[in-house]
């Protein structure tokens, strides 16, 4: 498996996790949760119950996950989880904070101290609270400059991409 977990951290029964993971330090997994393969996991991070991580996601310091839109101490709301699922290579910045019922596209990269509160696009550059798109990533993470047909490289590696009905496509 080689998954590393650090000091501090609770996994919860029912819990799923893949392999090659690293798991920061004072991190708690709910039951239910799925973790793909390689995934990082940094401090301070609660993955809930109804959260969903597909291979290769990166959860940035201290983000937040929530899994009821209406929460109330005196109320039990467990059959109320939404499920919230993170695509494919997605990266969630440092106290970044993710609403519940929403999905992360993949290999989008969302901004430190963002607030989702609704579905995010496949390489999606989305910062703010709320979060709002303000450009496209390339599966490498690095931002996007598109030409007059538009149309893209990643400078890293060299990878071409372009946009068709505000859609972002691999080619």
């Amino acid at each position: 498996m080689h998954t590393k977990i650090w000091h501090f951290s609770h996994i919860m029964s029912d819990s799923k996790i893949g392999e090659s993971c690293n798991i920061g330090q004072n991190v708690v997994i709910s039951p239910n949760v799925i973790i793909g393969n390689r995934v990082k996991i940094q401090n301070n991070v609660s993955v809930y119950s109804g959260v969903i991580c597909e291979d290769d996601v990166f959860l940035g310091p201290s983000m937040v996950f929530t899994n009821v839109i209406n929460p109330r101490s005196f109320i039990v709301r467990k059959k109320e989880f939404l499920e919230t699922y993170v695509e494919k290579g997605a990266t969630i910045g440092a106290n970044a904070t993710i609403i519940c019922g929403n999905r992360i596209g993949t290999y989008a990269m969302i901004g430190a101290g963002t607030v989702i509160t609704k579905p995010v696009p496949a390489y999606a550059l989305i910062v703010g609270n709320p979060g709002k798109q303000i450009g496209w990533v390339s599966k490498y993470g690095h931002r996007l400059t598109f030409n007059s047909n538009n149309e893209a490289t990643c400078k890293e590696s060299g990878e071409k991409y372009r946009i068709d009905n505000n859609t972002l496509i691999p080619e």
